[in-house]
């Protein structure tokens, strides 16, 4: 089930945002980034229902349940600024919507590896999911340790003017990796930690994420002993 969604801005809050993060004055278009938004909303609800579905089913036909839980989020205006700067994309509403496809995003969390790549399979063979960008951090690690299966998917969403189609990120990843990925989260972003200390704990990390993808795989394979 859906356990958590995060940033889900009306339309009034999401253009006050803007206004306090300067967004709103730099932005061409403010009107059709707001349909833009929007319209990513609408897409990361259908993508959360197909999810759901497939939850449903997976708990009530099959003797195996690969989705652990699901968390939901849309990307505010403040990390939509970061982003593009980092990025260095202009900030025009066309670039925006060329090149950001993480507006909308859903977590899935498994409970072991290979269920990672059942519910990938589950989703994009669906006839109206359309692959567009697959990054396997599983199979190829970053360098610093991190695995996860990030995807980026359109759908069509249905308004009154007739059928669009949108992109929704999808991070696909175990909950030990989940765990990983939080901690790893704070020690990049935690502004008040010693450079030498945050140095000596990366490097620690690096060596956790070895440790914690080997015990994952052997109780992945105690599981399938058992069945």
């Amino acid at each position: 089930m859906i356990l958590q969604r995060r940033n889900f801005l009306n339309l009034g809050e999401l253009q006050r945002q803007m206004e306090q993060t300067g967004l709103y004055q730099r932005l061409d278009d403010v009107q059709q980034f707001s349909q833009i938004y929007l319209l990513r909303r609408l897409a990361l609800k259908e993508i959360g229902t197909k999810l759901e579905n497939l939850d449903d089913e997976y708990s009530a036909l099959h003797s195996h349940n690969p989705i652990h839980h699901m968390e939901e989020r849309m990307k505010n205006p403040a990390s939509l600024i970061e982003k593009i700067e980092r990025k260095n994309y202009q900030m025009t509403t066309r670039s925006i919507e060329e090149n950001v496809y993480d507006i909308a995003g859903i977590r899935v969390i498994t409970n072991y590896i290979d269920d990672i790549h059942r519910v990938e399979d589950a989703l994009v063979n669906q006839d109206d999911v359309t692959l567009l960008k697959r990054k396997d951090y599983v199979a190829k690690p970053k360098p610093n340790g991190y695995r996860s299966l990030h995807l980026v998917v359109s759908v069509p969403v249905f308004l009154a003017e007739g059928a669009q189609t949108a992109p929704v990120e999808i991070q696909i990843r175990t909950i030990g990796m989940d765990m990983w990925a939080s901690l790893e989260y704070k020690l990049r972003y935690k502004n008040h930690i010693d450079p030498d200390q945050a140095q000596k704990y990366a490097g620690q990390l690096k060596d956790s994420a070895r440790e914690l993808n080997q015990i994952e795989a052997r109780l992945q394979g105690i599981y399938q002993d058992l069945l």
